[in-house]
């Protein structure tokens, strides 16, 4: 196949309801980074766009149980979402939202369009599934049960996570809304479908043998085997219409009559954002978008996680399709779920780490958020799950990026300046089998990142310093110093070992962007600039010199510091916090789960509770105490003072607006000198986390529970 004159990336739209962990940025950001990194030292035309994706139920959710508008909580967490790439390094040409106007005239346009068509859209009156505790219907998403197929019971309405089967809400046994956890009800409502069968055929060519309307469209060997196994395992059970449209307050509206109260569902519109986005860093920069969407020029590939590969294999191109006009991915290198110490990742039970919060809590760590992008691209799970542990980060920075390319750089440095004053000396190039040898591993990495093997390019660059090291090793210029200081293998060795720190220095890019930065300044090089792995490439294939005689370089620093360093502790320090939090929580596990039954009380003992509804009015801290909060507490009748322990997990104002259940004929005590007046009831779960035990809020205050 001939080379695409340009490329179009995409990574998957995080959904602005939360901050990201590690396993995301190991999933689908960190490899789109290093792939396009590499494209632009390559000299190649690329685009990469990504953005929030900030529609859908789970959106005006969390915004109802915080007390806030579906706005405020798009702004809140697409700003973290987008500091914590920004800190990372991860360089999209632009970071878009999904909520901003070109976009939903995006989207309805693409609706529009197909409607027209009169081929690939039906409306039909379905059943849905309805919680009448929270007065909605249900994304497909927000409800769990068995899988009919595995028997899986935490399968979802859309999809079985387990064995990959393609599900409707309707076909999961004993179904649960994940909101109430109550059993919702079928209830009838009108909605647009796309005729998802109507491009079965198609889809099974263009995947299995990778032609599209007759022609070769992309290589099926290059995609990975799980991805083409998911797709397959779905055409092969039989597509089915599929609705693209919700009952919901919160997102793009359906740009037809009678379709009040109706939006596109957010699976239908969030990936159209990769084409919004596009338009908008087209228009701020001069260019063209539709050259990078609709010429057979540009290869378009999506980077993402297994739980969306479906969406952009099957659904996004039959949506694309139908529409006319788009290209298709040439390739979908979805990377599956990263674990956290032998555990999947959850924000519930503190099991993790975000990004936001491992930036605060490592600032102290110079280098941290680069140290994080090695490790996390060493343990990638490119094709199978991969497992983050602490223990591991720690032997992977110490060994790998302290003892071998940190020490290598270093000591070029300090045996230039020793022997020669910090300039390069005249000397007679090495070219011999190290040298073909430099050569071969730095065009085996680059390779590796462009076929998606990011874990063995990692490696690769790991070889490269290692033979920089070895090289340095067994020339030992200072034992040669020491017989004759006149001898040209002095000039000869630190020559070849500085050009192996400019190929490191520019072919590091990609990996550890601010490090490279940090070489270049440490060795006077310029800073790499868009090309310049190319025309690396072509000097090492013509044995140019890399490095002009009489160049001067910097004095010497180092690079990183060991986080077991006897000397500074600093860094284990902020290590062993993170040991000792998941320790805390394994502890918490135990002892809920060992907590025995507290002694039988009497029906007629436990009938003297006075439990009461109420509502939380104002909060404060109480002062010298971490845990307390002072509460007021409208009981309808009265309103109470009530001091609680809930100060470590809630702030003030997160509580204010709370409808909670207060025990209300508890004998008063002092708490830090204020006299609590009753005790508010919070449920605990395994992990420590706490919530509020509560009425409906069609309970009157003050009503009596019990």
């Amino acid at each position: 196949m001939n080379q695409p004159k340009r490329y179009m990336i995409t990574s998957a739209l995080p959904y602005a309801n939360g901050g990201l962990h590690l396993g995301h940025l190991a999933g689908a950001y960190l490899p789109a980074d290093i792939f396009v990194r590499t494209l632009r030292l390559l000299g190649k035309d690329v685009a990469w766009v990504c953005g929030s994706d900030e529609h859908g139920a789970a959106i005006t959710i969390r915004a109802k149980k915080e007390g806030i508008s579906p706005k405020e909580i798009i702004d809140k967490y697409h700003n973290e979402i987008k500091d914590s790439f920004e800190a990372f390094g991860i360089s999209f040409d632009l970071y878009h939202r999904t909520s901003a106007d070109i976009h939903h005239a995006n989207s309805q346009e693409f609706f529009k369009t197909i409607l027209e068509k009169g081929e690939d859209l039906e409306v039909k009156e379905t059943e849905q599934y309805y919680d009448e505790k929270f007065n909605q219907f249900l994304a497909d998403r927000y409800i769990q049960g068995t899988c009919p197929k595995c028997e899986n019971e935490e399968a979802y309405g859309d999809q079985c996570e387990k064995c990959g089967s393609d599900l409707s809400p309707t076909d999961l046994i004993n179904p649960k809304s994940t909101l109430s956890g109550e059993n919702p009800i079928l209830k009838k409502t009108k909605h647009w479908f796309l005729k998802l069968q109507n491009h079965e055929e198609w889809l099974k060519e263009w995947i299995s043998k990778g032609t599209l309307d007759g022609k070769e469209h992309h290589d099926p060997k290059t995609w990975k085997n799980h991805v083409l196994g998911q797709c397959m395992s779905w055409l092969e059970g039989g597509l089915h219409a599929r609705s693209i449209t919700r009952d919901l307050d919160w997102g793009i509206k359906v740009p037809v009559e009678d379709a009040d109260g109706k939006v596109l569902y957010v699976w239908f519109d969030a990936p159209i954002g990769y084409i919004s986005a596009t338009q908008q860093w087209a228009k701020d920069n001069g260019k063209n978008w539709e050259d990078y969407w609709k010429s057979p020029d540009t290869e378009l590939i999506h980077f993402i996680g297994k739980d969306n590969i479906v969406f952009h294999c099957i659904i996004f191109p039959a949506i694309l399709k139908a529409h006319g006009g788009y290209n298709l991915p040439t390739n979908v290198p979805a990377n599956q779920f990263l674990n956290f110490e032998d555990r999947k990742f959850s924000t519930s039970k503190g099991w993790g780490i975000n990004l936001a919060d491992f930036v605060s809590e490592f600032q102290n760590f110079e280098g941290a958020n680069e140290a994080l992008r090695f490790v996390l691209t060493r343990i990638m799970p490119e094709n199978k799950d991969a497992n983050f542990k602490w223990a591991d980060f720690v032997d992977v920075y110490d060994n790998e990026l302290v003892n071998n390319l940190g020490n290598f750089v270093n000591r070029v440095m300090v045996l230039s300046h020793k022997y020669f004053e910090g300039k390069t000396p005249s000397a007679t190039l090495v070219r011999d089998e190290n040298f073909d040898n430099l050569v071969a591993l730095t065009q085996k990495c680059i390779e590796a990142i462009q076929s998606f093997q990011f874990k063995v390019a990692t490696k690769t660059l790991m070889e490269i310093s290692s033979l920089g090291n070895v090289f340095l090793q067994e020339s030992a210029p200072w034992k040669i110093f020491k017989e004759n200081p006149e001898d040209p293998q002095i000039a000869n060795c630190l020559v070849f070992c500085a050009e192996v720190v400019k190929v490191i220095s520019i072919l590091i890019e990609p990996f550890l962007p601010q490090t490279a930065i940090k070489i270049q300044q440490l060795m006077n090089f310029s800073t790499s600039q868009n090309g310049d792995l190319q025309t690396l490439l072509n000097n090492l294939e013509a044995k140019n010199a890399l490095i002009e005689e009489g160049h001067t370089i910097n004095e010497a620093a180092l690079l990183f510091a060991k986080i077991n360093d006897r000397k500074d502790t600093t860094r284990k320090e902020i290590i062993d916090r993170q040991v000792q939090k998941l320790e805390a929580i394994l502890e918490e596990e135990a002892a809920q789960k060992a907590a025995p039954v507290k002694d039988t009380v009497s029906f007629e003992d436990f009938s003297k509770t006075d439990i009461r509804t109420g509502k939380i009015i104002a909060a404060e801290k109480v002062k010298k105490a971490n845990k307390l909060l002072k509460l007021t507490v409208d009981l309808g009748f009265e309103t109470r003072t009530i001091v609680s322990g809930l100060a470590e997990q809630f702030t003030p104002e997160e509580v204010v607006g709370q409808t909670v259940l207060v025990v209300v004929n508890l004998a008063p005590r002092k708490l830090r000198g204020i006299e609590s007046q009753g005790m508010v009831l919070m449920a605990t779960n395994g992990a420590g986390k706490m919530s509020f035990v509560s009425a409906d809020n069609d309970f009157e205050l003050g009503q009596v529970v019990f």
